[in-house]
Formats: structure tokens, sequence, C-alpha cells
């Protein structure tokens, strides 16, 4: 089986069910394991039964979806490290409707993506494959005025192109400047700036 071209990250959303439903869709045919409390909080039993799944060796992928609108803290701190080293074929996806709801530990252990509500993805005609620094400054002067919470928008929507449609694998760096980038525009960073971080990750001289 090939290897998989998306990897561990966190996704901010009010819609659990419907963010659980898209990535089992995307990540056909690997294996995935849901771990999904809707209507209660999200406890250390819960935490322990997520441990004892990642632990069965797997010979491909297997991805295990965490998934509360309420994660105790006292769960969260017992998959610390199993965050930070997860076994060999085994990538974690997070989904809280609140980066408040996790704590600055576990933020720190993956990359953040945040999806807006109605699941609205920029078509981006980049290849992020083939960019280069001349598609780079087109890109940013197309989005001169963008403002802060479109600028959000596009970011998911590279997220998406880079590890859907383009199909990459994202390098330490590169999955870094996607969680800088939410973080710079909450700071009201200029949204530009941001852009131009995460695009230069990608291009290169032709």
């Amino acid at each position: 089986m090939q290897a998989p071209n998306i990897k561990g990250h966190i996704i901010i959303s009010d819609d659990i069910e419907s963010e659980v439903t898209r990535l089992e869709d995307e990540l056909k045919p690997f294996r995935v394991v849901k771990f999904v409390v809707m209507d209660e909080v999200f406890k250390l039993e819960h935490a322990k039964a997520v441990l004892a799944e990642a632990y069965i060796s797997e010979s491909n992928t297997k991805y295990i979806i965490l998934g509360s609108s309420d994660l105790s803290d006292v769960a969260q701190n017992s998959l610390l490290k199993l965050l930070e080293e997860p076994p060999r074929n085994i990538e974690f996806i997070i989904i809280s409707p609140t980066k408040s709801n996790l704590l600055p530990t576990v933020r720190s252990r993956l990359p953040i993506l945040k999806i807006n509500n109605h699941h609205i993805v920029h078509d981006l005609e980049l290849n992020l494959a083939r960019l280069d620094y001349k598609d780079v400054f087109s890109f940013l002067k197309e989005n001169a005025r963008v403002k802060k919470e479109e600028a959000k928008d596009l970011v998911q929507a590279l997220f998406h192109r880079a590890t859907v449609v383009d199909m990459l694998i994202l390098s330490p760096l590169q999955l870094d400047n996607f969680d800088k980038a939410y973080r710079l525009l909450s700071l009201n960073s200029r949204p530009q700036s941001v852009l131009a971080m995460l695009l230069m990750s990608f291009a290169r001289d032709k």
C-alpha cells in the first residue's frame, strides 16, 4: 500500500460528525479507528481505549480519530507521550470545536487546521508540487487586500490543496508553518506576510 499523504493534525470544527465522515472518505483505503464522544465528556476511560488501540501493531498506516466537544484534562494528559512519540504507522487526528478545549501541551504536539463552519474550500489553481517564485508573487498580488478571516480560509485551502489535491507529504517545516499561520493571523499579523511564509516553503527556482 502506498504511503499516506495526510499526517496527524488537529481540526477545529463545530461539526465533528461531518468532519469524521469527510476524513473517512479522504483516508481510504487506510484503516480508520474512531473514538468520537458526542454527548458526554471524553474521559480517561476513552483515552485508555485509544492507548490500547494505538499499540496494536500495524503493517500499514492506521488513523486514529479522537473527537469530542469536551475533552477532560486528565484524558488529554494521559495521551501526551503517545502523541509525542506515536507507535510506528499510527497517525492521530483530533477534532474539537475550539482550541481552548485542548491543553497547550496537546496543541504543541500536532499542527492545527481550522475548518470554517460551512466547509467552504477555495478551488486554488496553484500547483504546490510545482510552485515557483513567479507563482508566489502572482498569488500574493491577487490577494493583496485579503482580510484576516479570508486569509484563514486561504490557509485552509492551501492545506487541502497540498495534502488532498497535490498529494504532497509535508515536511516538518511546512506542517509547522500551517500551524504558525493560524496563530499569526489570530494575533493580527499582516495576512500577506503569513501567506508568503507558507508559500515560500513550497517554492523553488525554475
